[in-house]
């Protein structure tokens, strides 16, 4: 996040939403991903590597992410993501639930407003 007392938790989840999201563009490695989450978010979210590769394994076990050996830009050894077909329609299914829950919340703050 930007500043420390700016700084929120994500729910849960979300983290694994923009992965698989980050991925349907293109297959990227983990550094990748979490230069191409900061910069998409304008700065506002900054993922560290203690939460992103727990979640990329997670994804991986249950299949929804897949990887091969790679190389950096810098020529370094390193494991490149893709999403899987099973991953594609997970996220499908995660944006659906979360546009929900998101409209929801929304008319309970613009109902507070009132």
């Amino acid at each position: 996040m930007a500043k420390d007392s700016d700084r929120r938790d994500l729910f849960p989840g979300a983290l694994e939403l923009m992965i698989l999201q980050s991925l349907r563009l293109r297959p990227m490695h983990g550094y990748a991903l979490v230069k191409h989450i900061q910069q998409v978010s304008g700065d506002l979210l900054q993922v560290e590597e203690g939460s992103l590769y727990p979640a990329l394994q997670r994804l991986l076990r249950e299949r929804l992410l897949e990887s091969e050996a790679g190389t950096s830009a810098k020529g370094r050894p390193t494991r490149i993501y893709r999403v899987t077909d099973a991953g594609l329609r997970h996220l499908e299914q995660e944006v659906s639930s979360f546009e929900k829950m998101f409209a929801g919340i929304t008319r309970v703050l613009a109902v507070a407003k009132t």
